[in-house]
This record gives C-alpha cells, structure tokens and sequence, in this order.
C-alpha cells in the first residue's frame, strides 16, 4: 500500500515538483483470545508498525516464530476488528483465536510481551526469553544452493517487490527454490514483519521445503530474523546488508548457513558454507 505525496525534487542545479509514491506505514495492535478455566479471555499481545496488507499472514507467523504456538493448527479463527479508521479506512486491530492452551505458557507470555509493547528483542525481558528454545540444530545436508542462484537472489527478491518499485521504501523477504524459482514473497516497512508474513502464508499454504529451498532478506540480518527462520528450520539464509554478530552467533550455533552483502557477482559466507555449491 503507497500514497501519493507532492514533494521537491533536486537533480544537478535544478528542482522541480513532482507527485512521489511512499510506503503506507499503521499500527497494528496484535491480539490473542484463550480459554482459561473454560472462559474466553483476549489480551493485547503486541503492537508493530507496518504495512496495511496480509496482516492475517504476519499475526500467524508471529505467534509461531515466536513459539507462542507449535503448530499452525493451534490456531482457530483470525479476524479484524474495531472500527475502520484513519485516511485508509483500514482496521488497525486484529485478534487470533487459540484452541489449544494445554501446551501455552499464559503466564509467559504476559510477562514477555502483552506487559511489553514488542519492538523486537526490546520487547523481551532477557536473553533467555529472545532465543527461543529449538531442541534439534539443522541438518547440514540440505538444501544444496548454486553459487548462481544465490547471485541472482537479489534480482529475484527486488522483481517480487511490488511496493518497492514504487516507494523504495520497503522490506521483503522471499522464499527461493534450488532452481532459482520464487515461491512465495511478503513486504512490509518492517524486516521482522515481512518475514513473519512470508512465514504466515508459506505454512498456510504448505510452500515449505527444506530440502530445496533457502530465504533471501532486504537489509541487514539480525538475531531476531536468524530465530525466526529457523523456527521454520530453513537451513539458508541470505540478506543483502550485513548481519550481527548475535545473527552470526546464532546460525552458527544450530547449523544455519548465513549470508550476507549478496550483490549480483559476490557474497560473503558467515556460517556452514557446505550448503552452497560452487
């Protein structure tokens, strides 16, 4: 979503007026609706800022990369709510109905994020809580991706962003076969949200393969984008600005391959370069 705004526009000694397309940006309040002693109860879990658009796809993946829930089928009903508000006329609250408490930490998840307005790792109360538990590091045997494809993963990710042609300023993040096919992209103003809607919508639909397919990011990867793939056990990744060293940490200590400054004739291997064919 892109709004129209006149602004002034410098090129060599002259200006000139012109009518320029911008990211829309919105709050979305996140929030999560339980039995507890046979009682519904909702509760706020997080507001983000994003990009108005596939909001059902970044609650879901929120809630599973953040280990809220363990499968997509905890999940009953997602549905917006409130009033249509603001110049867009767009509903800012949505809410993701559980079936299934039995296996929730309520109390946990009071504590790290409906007390906490979640900004990423800002909004967790210590580094226990931000790397969530995995029990199994990733098999380093797959996927198997050519030097060539991930060469070309920046132009893949850049032709899928339809918001970005106009705006230049917005997030992606896609799912990318052995072959250099895209299967599946999400953007957004927010790197962790276009993830987590890439993840929302991949589960969704059973796009995921990890035997064949890698994730390529916009921006820098950080720790929080290197948990949230390998909730879904991705076992590459590659973004076109740096990583952190927490990021590089992270991959290396499950078996994650990571890369970073991906460019159309060069990249650079932080982590496990097996995976990558030469």
């Amino acid at each position: 979503m892109d709004i129209k705004y006149n602004v002034v526009k410098l090129k060599g000694s002259s200006t000139e007026e012109i009518k320029d397309s911008v990211s829309v940006e919105e709050p979305l309040e996140m929030n999560l609706k339980y039995k507890v002693d046979g009682k519904w109860e909702t509760d706020q879990l997080s507001i983000t800022m994003r990009t108005p658009g596939n909001d059902e796809d970044l609650i879901s993946g929120f809630l599973f990369n953040e280990r809220i829930i363990e499968n997509f089928s905890d999940i009953e009903n997602i549905e917006k709510i409130g009033e249509k508000v603001g110049d867009f006329n767009i509903q800012n609250k949505i809410v993701a109905t559980i079936n299934n408490t039995k296996n929730i930490d309520i109390a946990k998840i009071k504590r790290n994020f409906i007390t906490n307005s979640s900004c990423g790792v800002c909004g967790k109360t210590s580094l226990e809580t931000v790397e969530v538990i995995k029990e199994n590091k990733l098999d380093i045997s797959y996927p198997k991706i050519k030097k060539e494809v991930i060469l070309k993963s920046p132009e893949l990710l850049t032709s899928e962003q339809s918001e970005f042609s106009k705006t230049g300023g917005i997030h992606a993040s896609s799912l990318i076969d052995k072959n250099g096919k895209v299967i599946a992209t999400r953007e957004d103003v927010g790197r962790h949200n276009a993830l987590d809607k890439l993840v929302g919508h991949s589960h969704k639909k059973k796009l995921i393969d990890n035997h064949s397919q890698f994730i390529a990011c916009s921006g820098r990867l950080n720790f929080e984008l290197i948990q949230k793939g390998l909730m879904s056990n991705i076992g590459l990744m590659a973004g076109v600005g740096a990583p952190t060293s927490l990021a590089i940490d992270l991959a290396k200590r499950f078996k994650m391959t990571l890369l970073g400054f991906v460019k159309k004739n060069s990249f650079n291997i932080y982590t496990n370069k097996e995976r990558v064919l030469f």
